[in-house]
């Protein structure tokens, strides 16, 4: 495996791109969505896994438009620091930056079909809105919060584009996750379930938000080894 971070264009200017490679080639790609915090180490050992399990795997930095910045220290977050990182950031702009991201794929030779996307937390809904409004070969979810009601940032709520997934989709979510209710989850189990295109929704009794990052207090070793398990087997299902 290797890997290294570059950058691409995006109509708001340079963006950079964590990029890790398996040895020998690929079986597909996967865009790796952020968290709320950036592409911190956490993301980039997401990245780095995907590598790991035959996947040409990248993670474009979507707060480039506020100057970059991550965040690696879970416990003392400042919240107002966080929130200056999403400058700019909208429903647009991360499409913006998805399609850049796709572009450096298809450069490498990889079809729409051959790529997946997955996502954490703010990204976990990044995920849900481009598997919405692209035809990928696969999207996973973690924990997304906002789709079916607001959320902690000034974001629509997606629900009304559930029954029109273009991209097959897999949620995973905690029953303990304060922000995003068993009510919602299984009110979008249902509204998945009208989509033209393979779902799943899958939930965790005993997780809560943010169960699968290992530097978290909130990490949840038997729900992030089975999500895990089964996000590679969504994208091993569908990217072929």
């Amino acid at each position: 495996m290797t890997d290294q971070q570059r950058s691409v264009a995006t109509p708001d200017g340079a963006m950079d791109l964590y990029e890790a490679s398996p040895d020998g080639a690929a079986k597909g790609a996967v865009i790796v969505i952020q968290e709320a915090f950036g592409v911190n180490e956490h993301i980039r050992d997401v990245t780095r896994r995907l590598a790991g399990g035959g996947y040409h795997a990248v993670a474009p930095a979507i707060f480039h438009r506020a100057g970059g910045g991550a965040i690696d220290d879970y416990d003392n977050v400042d919240f107002n620091e966080m929130l200056k990182l999403f400058e700019g950031v909208s429903d647009d702009a991360v499409l913006a930056d998805v399609d850049a991201a796709l572009d450096a794929l298809r450069r490498e030779g990889f079809a729409d079909s051959n790529i997946g996307i997955v996502g954490f937390c703010f990204g976990g809904r990044v995920t849900f809105l481009v598997s919405a409004r692209r035809a990928l070969g696969a999207g996973v979810t973690f924990y997304g919060g906002g789709i079916v009601t607001p959320g902690h940032f000034s974001f629509p709520t997606l629900i009304d584009e559930a029954q029109s997934l273009r991209t097959p989709w897999l949620g995973l979510f905690g029953d303990e996750d304060g922000g995003i209710p068993v009510e919602d989850v299984e009110r979008l189990r249902a509204a998945v379930a009208a989509a033209p295109v393979d779902t799943e929704v899958v939930r965790y009794p005993g997780a809560g938000h943010g169960f699968h990052c290992d530097v978290r207090s909130a990490y949840h070793e038997a729900s992030a080894k089975d999500g895990w398990a089964r996000a590679l087997a969504w994208f091993d299902g569908h990217l072929g």
